[in-house]
C-alpha cells in the first residue's frame, strides 16, 4: 500500500503505544514520518527504523512545539497520539493533577493544531487525527480529569473541522476503548502485583467482545482517516472500542 506517498506525518507520543502503531503504520504505507515525543531516545530508535526523524517536544509547552515544528517546511498529516492518564474523582483530583493532565491532552492538542494548520493553510490542505476517547462520550468510574480532557479533545476536532472545511483541511478523531498497550502492563504491575492475569481477565471482558483492542487496529483506522480515501469524512469520531458504547 502507498496512500502516502511523498506525504509527510508527524505523530506526537509517537514513540510509544498507540502513536508508536500510527507511525509504524503510516511509514509502511510510505509517508515520511516524524516522531514528536518527550522521549528523545526512545523517538530517536523509532525514528532509525522507519527511516524518519525525530524530534524532541514538550506538547504542554507553546516555546517547545513552536521549536520542535519551525524546521518543517510541511506537514501533510497531524496525528495528536501524545497524553497522560489520571484516576480519580473530582474529590480526589487535586489542581496539581489536573492541570498536568489539561496541559498535555487538551493544551497540547492546540498548540500542535495551532502550529500545524498555517503550514497545511499554505500547502493546500491536510489532514488532522486527534486521539479521543470512549471516555468523551460516555461517563467512566474515576476518569475525572481524563474524561474532561478527552471531551475537549472531540469538541477542538469538530471547532477546527467547521473552520478549515473549505480550505482543504479534514479533521478528525477516533475513540478508543481498552486498548492493550504497555501502559495497560504498566498499571496492572504497579497496582495489582499479586493478581495480575485477574485484573487483565477483568479489564478484557469490560468490552462486549471480550479483549482489549491492539494498537495496530487503531492505526489501520487512523491511516484510514488521514489518507485520501477517506476524502469526504470530516468533524467526525469514531468509536473502536469492543462495542463498549452501544452494546452496554
Amino acid at each position: 500500500m502507498s496512500r502516502f506517498l511523498n506525504k509527510t506525518a508527524l505523530v506526537t507520543g509517537g514513540a510509544s503505544g498507540i502513536g508508536e502503531s500510527v507511525a509504524r503504520r503510516l511509514a509502511a504505507e510510505g509517508a515520511h514520518v516524524v516522531i514528536a515525543d518527550f522521549n528523545m531516545e526512545a523517538a530517536s530508535k523509532v525514528a532509525a527504523e522507519l527511516d524518519g526523524i525525530a524530534l524532541e517536544i514538550d506538547v504542554s509547552s507553546a516555546a517547545s512545539v513552536e521549536a520542535a515544528f519551525s524546521g518543517l517546511d510541511r506537514i501533510d498529516v497531524l496525528v495528536n497520539s501524545a497524553g497522560v492518564a489520571h484516576i480519580g474523582t473530582v474529590l480526589n483530583t487535586s489542581e496539581e493533577d489536573f492541570d498536568r493532565v489539561y496541559n498535555v491532552n487538551v493544551k497540547g492538542v492546540y498548540l500542535t493544531m495551532h502550529a500545524t494548520i498555517p503550514k497545511m493553510l499554505r500547502q493546500g490542505g491536510g489532514a488532522i487525527l486527534n486521539l479521543a476517547s470512549i471516555a468523551s462520550k460516555i461517563g467512566i468510574s474515576d476518569r475525572f480529569a481524563y474524561s474532561m480532557s478527552k471531551g475537549a479533545v472531540l469538541t477542538m476536532t469538530l471547532s477546527v473541522a467547521k473552520d478549515f472545511v473549505a480550505q482543504g483541511i479534514r479533521a478528525n478523531c477516533v475513540c478508543p476503548g481498552r486498548i492493550h498497550t504497555p501502559f495497560v502492563d504498566g498499571f496492572l504491575a504497579k497496582n495489582y502485583p499479586d493478581n495480575r492475569e485477574e485484573m487483565f481477565a477483568k479489564l478484557s471482558a469490560y468490552q462486549p467482545l471480550g479483549r482489549m483492542g491492539a494498537p495496530s487496529e487503531v492505526a489501520a483506522l487512523i491511516a484510514f482517516l488521514c489518507s485520501d480515501e477517506a476524502s469526504f469524512i470530516t468533524g467526525s469520531a469514531y468509536d473502536i472500542d469492543g462495542g463498549v458504547t452501544l452494546l452496554r
